[in-house]
């Protein structure tokens, strides 16, 4: 998703949005030169509650965001929907967050 349409989406104003990625409550990659978010990165119209968490362990752990998102998404059958991204919206989120903290060792 392009920025505007997050902003729309979470209904915040784009400076909003901007500020959530500073903040590490969002992640941002840019493609063909437009910063974009992955669509289910944004629940609804709030973030994924455990996401920002996961950002800060993984920037703590020296990940830049096109790492971070290459983490999110890495193919991991252990876990439920496949990938670090899409067990964040159910019961795993706190084994996402473990294997996060544990990138550090």
């Amino acid at each position: 998703m392009t920025l505007p349409d997050v902003a729309e989406r979470l209904d915040v104003s784009i400076s909003k949005v901007h500020q959530m990625i500073r903040d590490r409550e969002l992640l941002s990659v840019r493609r063909d030169g437009v910063r974009r978010i992955p669509a289910d990165l944004v629940a609804n119209e709030t973030v994924l509650k455990h996401l920002p968490g996961v950002l800060n362990l993984l920037s703590d752990n020296g990940y830049d965001d096109e790492a971070a998102l290459r983490w999110l998404y890495e193919p991991d059958d252990t876990l439920p929907g496949a990938t670090a991204a899409a067990a964040l919206s159910g019961d795993q989120a706190r084994e996402v967050k473990r294997r996060a903290q544990a990138q550090a060792f």
